[in-house]
């Protein structure tokens, strides 16, 4: 009977979850438009942090701007408090008359609609990319020709480019005949998913309704267009185009469409930048993505399919991985982005880090094969000394 009950009791509570999950983010977007500010806020924190947290904005644009620091400071808000910051900076909020409290609850509701739980895929991840978009965005060769609009659309991109991430790839969702691989047709099946779910809080929040219907379905569109660059699958296209752009030197930025693609290069930079950071910031970041990885391989072995390349814990190791992920995607990305900018300090900076970072990681790759070997011939040689023992013992 003890049993009996004991089981109802999970099957209840599993119910219960379910219908929690089902109405959570419904249920968040409804208090928030209603005006209630969510318990957990920035103004919770002591007067010591905050002025910690301020004066790291005032460093906003440095390259070793430590994004994990500031959400501890922040208390887990780091999201939300960069992005009222750079609108703020950038001028946005005047310029497009946006409502400070709408656009809080906005930035709330795109930061709660991160995974906590996924090591990489999260809001601080989403943080560290807007923060590296602020500092694209002030590259000469692009700034000068940037109109509030394109700033807008770059931050909010950057903010939203990975929201709802279910902590998985997109051949995972297909292969699981996962409903949103259905919905999008296998095509940049996450992506998709990202776009939509942002232009769902967009609406939800009402934070553009007073602009001009026709200008906040060119700003959807572009946040489409933005966030769908950042489909690694489609990195050769990108590339191919970029290297065509600059080999015939024929970017125009003061066309709308050879910024916007620029815009679309600067996000995939900006995605994919942490091998450029310091080595402490970036092996943090190269640690936390592999674990998501191998947290793949497992529910893949759980459920006996086959694993997915570099998810594999006992083969795919974190040197070997970051190593393959600089030498073909993020090198021949920054070499490009850096030929655009005119080789500026900060290019040159992301380029010297991301030398020194695969070095390390080949250092470190080169200590595990060696301890492998040298664990290798110990067991051989222990091996025959058993079957030296065994044949002496053998009458």
């Amino acid at each position: 009977l003890f049993t009996d009950t004991t089981l109802s009791g999970e099957i209840g509570t599993k119910k219960k979850v379910k219908r929690l999950l089902s109405f959570q983010r419904y249920f968040h977007a409804s208090r928030l438009l209603r005006g209630i500010i969510p318990q957990a806020s920035l103004y919770l924190l002591d007067e010591d942090y905050l002025g910690q947290a301020r004066h790291m904005l005032s460093k906003v644009g440095m390259w070793d701007f430590d994004i994990f620091l500031f959400d501890r400071l922040t208390n887990g808000n780091s999201l939300v408090t960069l992005l009222c910051h750079l609108f703020n900076v950038h001028g946005l909020i005047h310029h497009f008359q946006l409502d400070m409290v709408t656009l809080h609850r906005f930035f709330v509701m795109v930061q709660e609609d991160y995974h906590s739980q996924n090591p990489y895929h999260n809001a601080v991840h989403a943080a560290d990319v807007t923060q590296a978009m602020h500092c694209y965005l002030r590259e000469p060769k692009l700034a000068n020709f940037l109109t509030p609009s394109d700033i807008m659309l770059g931050l909010l991109a950057a903010a939203a480019h990975d929201v709802d991430h279910p902590g998985v790839n997109q051949p995972f969702l297909i292969k699981t005949k996962h409903h949103l691989a259905s919905l999008y047709q296998n095509v940049s099946v996450l992506e998709n998913h990202h776009w939509r779910s942002t232009i769902g809080m967009l609406r939800e929040s009402r934070l553009l309704a007073h602009l001009p219907k026709e200008v906040t379905q060119d700003i959807e569109q572009q946040l489409g267009s933005l966030i769908l660059a950042t489909d690694i699958n489609r990195q050769n296209e990108f590339l191919i185009r970029l290297k065509s752009h600059l080999d015939n030197q024929d970017l125009r930025l003061e066309d709308a469409q050879d910024r916007h693609f620029m815009l679309q290069i600067a996000l995939k930079c900006a995605d994919i930048c942490n091998p450029c950071r310091v080595w402490d910031l970036s092996k943090q970041w190269s640690e936390r993505v592999c674990e998501e990885f191998y947290r793949q391989g497992d529910l893949e072995q759980k459920f006996e399919l086959e694993i997915s390349p570099l998810c594999n814990q006992q083969k795919d190791t974190v040197p070997s991985i970051q190593i393959g992920f600089m030498t073909y995607i993020v090198e021949p990305l920054f070499e490009r982005w850096a030929q655009f900018t005119g080789n500026t300090p900060l290019s040159e900076n992301m380029l010297n880090h991301l030398r020194r970072n695969k070095a390390k990681w080949r250092s470190l790759l080169h200590k595990q094969h060696s301890s492998s070997r040298s664990n290798d011939h110990s067991g051989q040689v222990t091996g025959s000394q058993e079957q030296t023992l065994n044949e002496e013992e053998t009458p």
